[in-house]
């Protein structure tokens, strides 16, 4: 009835990484486990595990995350532990605490984060997503 003959906003309308389609792990939450999400998600709580997004993750200052994490981009407020790979921009901002070996293509770091770890930056695909 409402079909578009515009192959443009056709591809909008289908297009998996988009704001509104947004995962949300609030603060008091914690998971354990393994999570895979074909779009965005945002982190308060606490995880413990493998999360693997196509999408952006954000971590936010109240946000914990112990484990592995893939994604297309993250920007990262809160404490992580373990291993993170970002096939775009890792973005640390001022209260990120981060003990763990990063690997992106690109990185951008606040003033007042703190970093311990090994950094490997550059180059194409960090790491390919696992099939959901």
């Amino acid at each position: 009835m409402f079909k578009s003959s515009n192959p443009k906003e056709m591809a909008k309308t289908s297009e998996t990484h988009s704001p509104e389609k947004l995962n949300r792990i609030v603060t008091g939450t914690r998971i354990e486990g393994v999570i895979n999400t074909d779009s965005n998600i945002r982190i308060d709580g606490e995880v413990k595990g493998t999360i693997t997004a196509k999408g952006r993750l954000v971590v936010g200052a109240t946000g914990v995350i112990n484990g592995e994490i893939v994604c297309e981009n993250a920007d990262i407020e809160g404490k992580i532990s373990g291993q993170i790979s970002v096939n775009g921009l890792l973005s640390l901002k001022s209260t990120a605490r981060l003990e763990c070996d990063i690997a992106t293509k690109k990185l951008a770091i606040e003033p007042g984060a703190v970093f311990s770890g090994n950094c490997s930056m550059g180059g194409g695909v960090v790491k390919e997503f696992k099939s959901i």
